[in-house]
């Protein structure tokens, strides 16, 4: 398994295996295990999830790093919202989407299920004329083998 370097900048949040660390200085790190991790902006804040689509991303974030409960319960609510939302759109793509999200975060790969529905979230900004505020991840892209 290769190392993944992130840089993160000061007062940047990154949450690993469920815990929040917040950076006081600019600092480089480096992980050399497997981790379920999110940073910056890929984090949503629950007064942030305030539509439909924004209410799944906050339900597999949970699912992906919250404690042995949370991710539980946010698998359910991402199912129940994934229906709901499936069931009012009539994008046909988004639909897909929604299930390749859904299968990929019951195989426990909620990096890729979340990666999935910002793509839902842009969508539902775009329809609904609304200026999108959740950032795409920072580049580089997370190496495969490194993904929790």
């Amino acid at each position: 398994m290769s190392n993944l370097v992130l840089e993160l900048r000061q007062g940047e949040v990154m949450i690993v295996n469920g815990a929040p660390i917040r950076f006081r200085t600019k600092s480089r790190i480096e992980l050399t295990a497997k981790a379920r991790f999110l940073f910056g902006k890929q984090i949503m804040q629950p007064e942030q999830a305030d539509s439909p689509a924004r209410r799944i991303y906050f339900a597999l974030q949970s699912a992906y790093i919250g404690t042995e409960t949370e991710r539980e319960s946010g698998l359910v609510a991402a199912r129940d919202l994934v229906i709901a939302f499936k069931d009012a759109t009539t994008s046909v793509l988004a639909r897909e989407i929604l299930d390749e999200a859904l299968a990929a975060a019951e195989a426990d790969d909620c990096y890729r299920a979340l990666k999935l529905t910002r793509r839902i979230i842009r969508h539902e900004d775009t329809v609904l004329g609304r200026v999108t505020s959740i950032a795409t991840p920072p580049k580089p892209e997370v190496p495969s083998e490194c993904r929790p």
